[in-house]
């Protein structure tokens, strides 16, 4: 129901049908849940394993390999007599990167799964004025539900009643800290969720008290659901690295077509027939398409993603390895990422008026408001087991670390002064008594709570300083809780707030806050200086939100940080306008989250998302990177983002950053030494036809060096090391052409050389008598794939670096030089073997022949270096 939080109590019972006394009939409840249907949310039709298999096939490469695989498949039956070496090839390359599409594709999916196992519970509800357990999805608009500590809340609802009640809202608000609730509170109608005091929200968790509340909305209209529809409507973008290879694809295929379509005119043009021309056309189409290419990026990101796990990244998403190196925005949460998610005592104001600094001192006036405040607490630290672990409210749990901290313990503080009664903390006090006896006779009270309610209630202490000293803390975004007490001779006979909660002494204040990670700040400063603005989105305050951010200089002046409400106020066009000039928004919804991201999009940034909630799902989704919390995440989130940091560090980020960038680099790598040898392969059938010399290179031959001589050796170059600089480098703007920098004019400059020599080595073998041997087209054309197969083997050692090869450490990457040495093995082997001379239609030749086999295969290193050299010595 529509602000439910902004309606009469009464009147909203009566819009809902209910009954505060006993509940809905059965007759209301079919009634409603024809109407409103059941409590559960929309699933999205999933299309099947083998139609998203061959939507894969859809891009134009893979389209020219399906065709060339079925005319060669036709030529091996109808001609070639059984020889399908090369069909059965082509359809395994395709059938691969589809199959690596769809597990891509199919991990995208998880996330509403997830979300929708969240609300399978039983929930308890007055129904015909008994109270019964039901199914959380069977649940109406207009049930009473009726909450206890522990219970999963299973839909939005009104309070009526409530006991002492706290509900963990950080599915939806992203803090961790218990909220709590007041039935009766006046609820603003632009206020977040945070500030709904009077509501509770499905998929939250009452954390303590009891409470009794009508459902306001199920299924697709509560919170949680509005969050399923946005997932639903969210669709997964291509990453940077996908659109850079899908347009080099598109662009090759094109060429790759328009030189067959040369190639065929001009052999009809020469009376050669229709069938053989139809064929070294396809040869044409084969020889341009880097078939091992997507094989060796995959290669990469996974190589990278083994090293990432190693640095606490699990990543679920390859391409998002890559799209990390383009990041140049980090939209990241505050609690947990920036902060480390535990509350920490940090300033004690006592009755001498002194400060103390926890993280650096400790006086017996400040470690005495400390053992009061463990007394009159809840909380304790459980050590029973290897790791400690922490019970109960997160700003009692921090005094109780702190004074532990100190080698004393609460269970020996419990002995010496026994509790004999406790005023439990409530929402219309907001305070907690506990009465203890004293081990020198006689009693005390301790009470502790928020020092606008105090204050009043004490007649002795500084109440005008410590005034001061409770705004200056709030300054600084600290949480402040007030310690006061009162001493007795004989234990009171009425135990009663009125009794022991006036006339207190005040004995001092305690600050706290989460405090940032200490390398949180160290990570901020390392991605500015790699050219990436980090900006917090956090549901927290804006005043605690900007503490912590001017410590970790995120913030530099008040006028960057926004909350929800004044961001609402804004149109998609202004902040997309204005996003620049923020870098902290406060107490945000899911809605908020998506459209911050969106504008940073918009502006044409690469932007990467930090969350852990429910609430955070769409906007991972959204985001090019999506980055979930690994020890506080809800699988929801983890299920939509990219990738998991398993120690919810934001360091980690920045380091995974790093990781990008040297994939993209290795990938540029990759594509300079596939293209260099593809294009090469074009141009070289392409001018022999011209010429009039035949095909040098059949449509196998060709096959075999992209796969052996450069899909091997391409696959090592994901172990590549990266520069010492790639951090200092700004980001890579996501338009950029996966030529830019220089790489476009080194790939045709290769090109060029491999045409040349390979061609020459063609010439010399068809038609120039060597050492007695007759030339012919046989001999022509084995010494063309030699040269062909060789030389694109040894380039590989051009692509590692811009530098010479004598300047980078050949042992540095002692794969790359095993899979080259194993790919020329194999190229030699080929063309010597009987075997496979025949199936590859090659024949021997002579020494000399071999000579200018590797005089053309090393030519282009030394031609190489050589420009190198030169190079270097103008940059120097």
């Amino acid at each position: 129901m529509t602000k439910a939080y902004t309606k009469d109590l009464p009147r909203l019972i009566q819009e809902l049908e209910g009954n505060r006394e006993i509940g809905l009939t059965e007759e209301q409840v079919l009634k409603k849940r024809e109407s409103y249907g059941m409590n559960e949310f929309e699933s999205i039709k999933k299309d099947s394993f083998l139609k998203k298999f061959f939507m894969q096939m859809g891009d134009l490469t893979t389209i020219i390999l399906i065709v060339a695989a079925a005319i060669s498949l036709y030529m091996a039956i109808t001609i070639h007599e059984g020889d399908y070496v090369e069909a059965i090839l082509i359809i395994s390359i395709v059938i691969l990167n589809a199959l690596l599409g769809v597990i891509q594709e199919n991990n995208a999916e998880k996330s509403l799964e997830a979300l929708q196992n969240m609300n399978k519970q039983m929930s308890s509800v007055m129904r015909y004025g008994e109270i019964i357990s039901i199914p959380a999805e069977e649940l109406v608009p207009g049930d009473l539900l009726v909450l206890e500590a522990g219970n999963m809340i299973s839909a939005d609802a009104r309070l009526i009643d409530v006991v002492s009640l706290r509900v963990e809202e950080s599915p939806l608000t992203g803090e961790s800290i218990p909220i709590e609730k007041e039935a009766n509170a006046v609820v603003a109608a632009d206020a977040p969720i945070g500030d709904r005091l009077n509501m509770v929200y499905s998929g939250c968790m009452v954390a303590n008290g009891r409470g009794l509340a009508i459902v306001t909305a199920t299924g697709m209209n509560t919170e949680m659901g509005r969050i399923a529809a946005l997932l639903n409507n969210e669709k997964t973008s291509m990453t940077p690295l996908q659109e850079r290879l899908n347009r080099l694809g598109k662009n090759i295929s094109l060429l790759a077509l328009a030189a067959a379509a040369v190639v065929f005119f001009i052999g009809y043009a020469q009376n050669e027939p229709v069938l053989e021309m139809f064929m070294t056309a396809v040869s044409l189409a084969v020889a341009a398409v880097p078939e091992t290419l997507m094989v060796i990026v995959t290669l990469t990101l996974s190589f990278n993603v083994q090293k990432m796990v190693k640095k606490h990244a699990i990543i679920r998403r390859l391409p998002a390895v890559e799209t990390l190196g383009s990041a140049s925005v980090i939209c990241s949460d505050k609690t947990g990422t920036l902060t480390q998610n535990k509350m920490t005592v940090q300033r004690v104001w006592t009755r001498g008026n002194n400060i103390i600094d926890t993280e650096n001192a400790m006086s017996d006036e400040a470690l005495s408001i400390i053992k009061m405040g463990v007394l009159c607490s809840n909380a304790f630290i459980d050590r029973s087991e290897a790791i400690e672990n922490g019970i109960g409210d997160p700003t009692e749990l921090a005094i109780v670390q702190l004074y532990e901290d100190y080698d004393y313990y609460k269970t020996d503080l419990l002995e010496s002064y026994p509790r004999v009664a406790e005023l439990p903390f409530d929402s219309d006090r907001k305070l907690m008594t506990t009465v203890h006896e004293l081990g020198e006779g006689g009693y005390i009270s301790i009470t502790k709570g928020a020092f606008d309610r105090i204050e009043s209630l004490c007649s002795d202490g500084d109440i005008q300083q410590a005034t001061h000293i409770n705004y200056n803390f709030g300054k600084k975004a600290l949480r402040v809780i007030a310690v006061a007490f009162k001493r007795y001779d004989t234990l009171p006979t009425e135990l009663t707030s009125e009794t022991l909660e006036n006339d207190l002494q005040l004995l001092g204040l305690i600050g706290m806050i989460d405090p940032p990670r200490p390398e949180s700040k160290g990570a901020i400063a390392k991605a500015a200086k790699a050219g990436i603005k980090t900006v917090m989105i956090t549901g927290d305050h804006i005043l605690t939100a900007s503490a912590i951010a001017r410590e970790l200089g995120i913030l530099t002046c008040e006028k960057e940080a926004m909350t929800g409400a004044d961001l609402a106020k804004m149109t998609d066009e202004e902040l997309i306008r204005d996003v620049y000039k923020y870098s902290v928004y406060a107490r945000v919804s899911p809605e908020d989250k998506i459209r911050i991201v969106k504008a940073w999009q918009a502006n044409g940034e690469v932007v990467a998302m930090t969350g852990d909630g429910v609430n955070d799902a769409p906007a991972l989704k959204a985001s090019d990177v999506g980055c979930a919390m690994g020890i506080t995440g809800t699988d929801v989130a983890q299920s939509a983002a990219d990738m998991i940091l398993t120690d919810d560090n934001f360091a980690t980020i920045v380091d995974a950053v790093a990781h990008g960038r040297t994939v993209y680099a290795n990938i540029r790598k990759a594509v300079h030494f596939l293209l260099s040898c593809n294009i090469s392969e074009i141009f070289i059938v392409l001018i022999s036809m011209l010429l009039g010399w035949g095909a040098p290179v059949i449509a196998i031959q060709l096959l075999f060096i992209n796969v052996i001589a450069d899909g091997l050796p391409g696959f090592a170059l994901s172990r590549e090391k990266p520069d010492a600089d790639i951090m200092e480098q700004p980001p890579i703007p996501k338009e950029q052409s996966i030529f830019a920098g220089g790489l476009g004019k080194d790939i045709a400059f290769h090109s060029v050389i491999f045409t040349v020599l390979t061609l020459l080595g063609y010439y010399m073998g068809s038609f120039v008598t060597i050492s007695s041997i007759q030339p012919s087209h046989e001999v022509g054309q084995t010494m063309a794939f030699l040269i062909l197969g060789l030389s694109s083997i040894i380039h590989v050692l051009n692509c590692r670096s811009k530098y010479s090869i004598f300047k980078i450490k050949f042992n540095s990457n002692r794969r790359l030089l095993e899979m080259a040495i194993i790919s020329i093995g194999i190229i030699i082997a080929v063309a010597l073997i009987p075997l496979f001379q025949e199936m590859f239609q090659l024949v021997d030749i002579g020494d000399y022949h071999w000579r200018l086999v590797v005089l053309f295969s090393i030519l282009p290193l030394v031609i190489v270096e050589l420009v190198k050299l030169h190079q270097n010595r103008d940059d120097d």
